[in-house]
C-alpha cells in the first residue's frame, strides 16, 4: 500500500494481481485470452501448435546431423600419476614409432614405384598381366600404409570374389576405411574427381582397378556414372566394386542406413560391409 495526494491510500501492482480473479479459470476448456501483437513471444507462437514446437525441436535437434560431428576427445592425462606416463608416451611415439613409420612408408613408395611405373609403361600390349601386376602393386602400396599404421586389422566373413552382378557397400569415416579395404581385396570405387596430383594419382594408379569417377559440378555425370556402374557390375573379370553410399565421411558413433536405390540395379545383389576403428 502506498500513500497518494489527500492520504488516500492505493493499492500496489501485486495486491491488485492477488485481488483480481483469474479470468481464464471462467472461460471453456481450450480457450484464451490473446494478447496485443505487440507483446507476442516466440513461446506463446510455439504454443499455438504442436505442430510447430515438433518441427522446432527436429531443427535444432537432428538425429541425422549427429553422425556428421567431429567427437572431440575427453581428457584423460590431467591427473598425478597419468601425466608423467603421457608425457613418456610423446617421446616414444614422435622421437621413435614416427621415424620408423616414415621409413617404413617411404621404403614402400620406392618399391611400389619402381614397380609400377615399369609395369604401367612396358605392359601395354598385355592388357590382363598388366591389370593383374597392377592390381597386386596397389594391394601392396595399401599393405605398407598399414603397416606405417602399425594396424592390426581383423576381418570377418568371406573375401570379395570377382564376380559379375554384386556390389559392396560400406560406411565411410576417412580415407583409412578405403586404404583398409583396399589391402584386402582390389576394390573399384566411385570417387570424386580431383585435380592437382590427387588427380595424377587417380588417373593413373587407381584406374588400374577400374575406378569410376565423378565431378558433381557436372548434370550429365549422373547418367555416366550410373551407365558406368551398370557396365562394371556386368563385368566377369572387373574388380568388386564398393560404393560409399552417403557420399561423404560420417563419424565413428553411428551407422548411416543404405538405400537401395543408390544401386540403380534391381539385378545387383548389394553386401554391406561394416568397419569400426578400436
Amino acid at each position: 500500500m502506498s500513500s497518494g495526494k489527500g492520504g488516500e491510500l492505493i493499492p500496489s501492482s501485486s495486491e491488485l494481481d492477488l485481488d483480481r480473479p483469474n479470468i481464464e479459470d471462467y472461460l471453456p476448456s481450450g480457450s484464451s485470452i490473446q494478447e496485443p501483437l505487440g507483446k507476442l513471444r516466440l513461446c506463446d507462437l510455439l504454443d499455438i501448435s504442436p505442430t510447430l514446437t515438433e518441427a522446432a525441436g527436429a531443427i535444432v535437434d537432428d538425429s541425422f546431423t549427429r553422425c556428421f560431428k567431429s567427437n572431440p576427445p575427453e581428457p584423460w592425462n590431467w591427473n598425478v600419476y597419468l601425466f608423467p606416463l603421457w608425457c613418456c608416451g610423446v617421446v616414444i611415439r614422435y622421437l621413435i614409432l614416427f621415424p620408423v613409420r616414415v621409413i617404413v612408408l617411404t621404403v614402400g613408395w620406392i618399391i611400389f614405384l619402381s614397380c609400377f611405373i615399369p609395369v604401367h609403361l612396358l605392359l601395354k600390349g598385355h592388357d590382363k598381366l598388366q591389370k593383374n601386376m597392377e592390381r597386386a602393386l596397389v594391394e601392396l602400396i595399401c599393405s605398407f600404409f598399414v603397416a606405417s599404421w602399425t594396424g592390426v586389422i581383423n576381418y570377418h566373413g568371406p573375401r570379395p570374389s570377382m564376380r559379375p552382378k554384386q556390389v559392396f557397400v560400406a560406411n565411410h569415416t576417412s580415407m583409412i576405411d578405403f586404404i583398409i579395404l583396399e589391402q584386402m581385396s582390389s576394390f573399384a570405387v566411385i570417387m570424386q574427381k580431383h585435380p592437382g596430383w590427387v588427380g595424377l594419382l587417380q588417373s593413373t594408379i587407381l584406374e588400374s582397378v577400374g575406378c569410376i569417377w565423378f565431378n558433381r559440378t557436372e548434370a550429365k555425370d549422373r547418367e555416366t556414372v550410373t551407365k558406368k556402374l551398370r557396365e562394371h557390375s556386368q563385368g566377369v573379370d572387373n574388380n568388386p566394386l564398393l560404393i560409399f553410399p552417403e557420399g561423404t565421411c560420417v563419424n565413428n558413433q553411428y551407422s548411416v542406413m543404405f538405400k537401395k536405390a543408390v544401386l540403380h540395379n534391381a539385378s545387383v545383389a548389394a553386401y554391406d560391409i561394416m568397419g569400426r576403428c578400436l
